[in-house]
């Protein structure tokens, strides 16, 4: 089979397609045929080794996928051979077949497409176990999504909005955050030409907002926490601006105010019963039309490396898929 690998630690354009032996399923886990791989922000911190976890060299990188089931392990109930799935194999989506934890695959609905599946589990699962888990966003409450046209971005959007909250996107440009608009945002700062600070007093009447979900990290950090109001919680997802902010504790006890951490990866595998019962209403509400995923572009496996520098040098909106057909 194919596989796009990673040899040593460094850029994206270090990674070659190779041939390299079938897989066979261990125990508990499952063979799956991948179809299309979502790329998201850590596939370029895995390959350039600057992640929290580093997969032994040499690996194939990508986090989630889509596929059919090619053959099943010993002990796997609840699956069968051919069947559409997507799945959270934590590496080797881009690879044309991926080893999975049996607890990590679920179900696909017939009306997605291998594209949409592929880009489905990361930010999506990220965006509720964050909004509902983590900050138990309530009907009504505001929420500041930073980075809002990005893959977890304007999944957090779309998610605020199920949740029945008001939700202000915060993006660098105007064509991201027409995006946003589309996607249901109620208010929309451009922090590249506007001021952050000043248009979160204007819109929030000076009362700050209740959540904050921040996948940028950088200067931004400090200013939204600043703006929380009263008990407002601030979502720590990643650092897509490279810079891990260092704040003030203070800034949190002025307003008995939470800086919650979110590591969906982490809690499924902790909690998996819960993680695989926010997936499912995830996929419902799919079904159900309240979610729609973008997908801005698709890329062969042969173009891989293009495809992750493109979501971590921060210039495409929604999902960027690779196919591997």
């Amino acid at each position: 089979m194919r596989a796009l690998l990673c040899k040593e630690f460094g850029p994206p354009q270090n990674l070659v397609v190779e041939e390299v032996p079938s897989l066979k399923p261990g125990a508990g886990q499952v063979i799956v045929r991948t179809r299309a791989c979502g790329i998201n922000f850590p596939d370029g911190l895995i390959v350039e080794g600057k992640y929290q976890v580093k997969p032994p060299l040499p690996f194939s990188p990508g986090l989630e996928l889509a596929g059919t089931i090619k053959e099943l392990g010993q002990g796997v109930a609840g699956l069968s051979v051919g069947q559409r799935v997507i799945a959270f194999p934590g590496s080797g989506g881009l690879s044309e077949e991926v080893s999975v934890d049996a607890g990590n695959v679920f179900p696909m609905p017939d009306s997605m497409d291998f594209t949409t599946g592929a880009g489905f589990t990361i930010t999506y699962a990220t965006s509720h176990h964050a909004l509902k888990d983590r900050a138990q966003l309530k009907a009504g409450e505001t929420l500041l999504v930073l980075g809002a046209a990005g893959g977890v971005g304007l999944t957090a959007v779309e998610i605020g909005k199920v949740l029945g909250a008001r939700v202000i996107a915060a993006a660098s440009s105007a064509e991201k955050l027409a995006l946003c608009k589309q996607y249901g945002a109620d208010e929309l700062i451009n922090y590249t030409t506007e001021d952050l600070r000043g248009r979160l007093k204007e819109i929030t009447g000076g009362k700050g907002v209740d959540v904050v979900y921040d996948p940028v990290g950088g200067a931004l950090a400090e200013t939204a926490i600043r703006n929380l109001a009263w008990m407002g919680r601030y979502l720590v997802i990643g650092f897509a601006a490279g810079e891990i902010p260092k704040i003030a504790l203070n800034l949190l006890l002025l307003k008995s105010s939470s800086l919650v951490g979110v590591y969906w990866g982490q809690f499924l595998k902790t909690d998996p019963k819960a993680g695989r019962a926010g997936m499912a209403e995830l996929l419902s509400w799919y079904e159900q039309g309240k979610l729609k995923p973008y997908i801005s572009a698709t890329y062969p496996l042969e173009r891989a490396s293009e495809a992750i520098l493109a979501v971590t040098g921060r210039s495409t909106k929604g999902k960027v898929v690779v196919t591997v057909d």
